[in-house]
Order: structure tokens, then sequence, then C-alpha cells
């Protein structure tokens, strides 16, 4: 098999070429991540509060209930990374409305199904970061991760080399996952 042109595996050198030991794999596709987080010269508009008026494919939104939505996470960890969130700008758990609450946690569960019919994963991870020093990326617009997980899905690459390989582009995971919510209850 012809190596990808995304990416290197080469062993590296330091100054003047000096090997130094390391094997080095260019990934330099993972450069528009990178250069998507400079410093905003203003606040940016919640991505939270902006998916859902956007069109499914561009938004990546899979389905809409009456208070909250599913919408693929954008760097996810695994495909299928689903994030369940409220219309409503709300930062805080304890902030939401009942229906909300009620209609986050169904959500949760069908998203679950979904993912089960979609994709088989032995596993999930479930969870709300609450504020930045518990890892929310968004903090101001709560979210729920619904990470599904397969036996061995975790490897060396994020710890070492700070980069997760994803098998599979998001629009074809949104579009597997739309399919199939709507057969899911």
């Amino acid at each position: 098999m012809a190596p990808s042109p995304d990416f290197e595996l080469r062993p590296a050198s330091s100054a003047a070429g000096a090997p130094d030991g390391m094997e080095r794999l260019w990934t330099p596709h993972r450069m528009a991540y990178i250069a998507s987080h400079k410093e905003p010269a203003a606040d940016p508009p919640c991505p939270f509060c902006v998916a859902p008026g956007l069109d499914p494919v561009e938004s990546l939104v899979v389905w809409r209930g009456e208070a909250v939505y599913a919408v693929l996470n954008l760097y996810p960890y695994n495909p299928g990374h689903l994030l369940i969130c409220p219309y409503r700008h709300v930062a805080d758990y304890t902030d939401l409305s009942h229906q909300e609450t009620v209609e986050l946690a169904q959500a949760s569960q069908r998203a679950m199904r979904v993912l089960r019919r979609a994709s088989a994963p032995a596993g999930f991870n479930l969870g709300l970061n609450q504020g930045p020093v518990a890892g929310a990326g968004v903090a101001g617009h709560l979210h729920q991760h619904v990470v599904p997980r397969w036996a061995g899905d975790a490897n060396f690459f994020p710890i070492v080399a700070q980069t997760k390989a994803v098998p599979e582009l998001l629009g074809q995971t949104q579009a597997k996952l739309a399919a199939v919510w709507s057969e899911v209850d």
C-alpha cells in the first residue's frame, strides 16, 4: 500500500540532519485546525446558538427537538461523537428548565440507540463539562457529550502526538446518523 500524501513517517533528525532517535508523523492537514485557534479580534458568536439556523449538512445537526437538538462535534474524539444542546443559551445544568432537562436526557438516550444501530459501539462516554476548568470548550452554552467507544479506539496518537485519527468524514457520519435517528424512538 502506497503512503498517503496526507502524512509521512520518516526518521527525524535534529539540527544539520543528525538523528535524534525520534520518528515523526507529518500531518499537514491538521494545520487548518491549528490555524483556526487564533485569538479572535472580538467575541465570536456562540456556535451552539448559530448551528440550529444553518442547513443540516453545513451545521452537522443530526436531529432537532422542541427544546434541544443533536449535532456532531466538529473535533470528535470518535466518529459519531454527538453533542446534545439546548436551543437556549444557558451555561449551567442547574439553570435548565424542566422541559430542557427531560428532553436533554431523552435525546441522550436516543443518541445512544441511534449510535448502536448505526455503528455498533461497545460502550459510551457521556458527560457535561461545566466551566473552562472542567474542560468546557464552549463554557457559555451547555452541551452533553455522547461519545461512542470501541475496544482499541484509543491509541498512542493523542497521548504522544496530540493527534486523533478519525476514520470517517463528518459529512458521512452526519448523513448516516440523521437517517437512523428517524427510525429510532
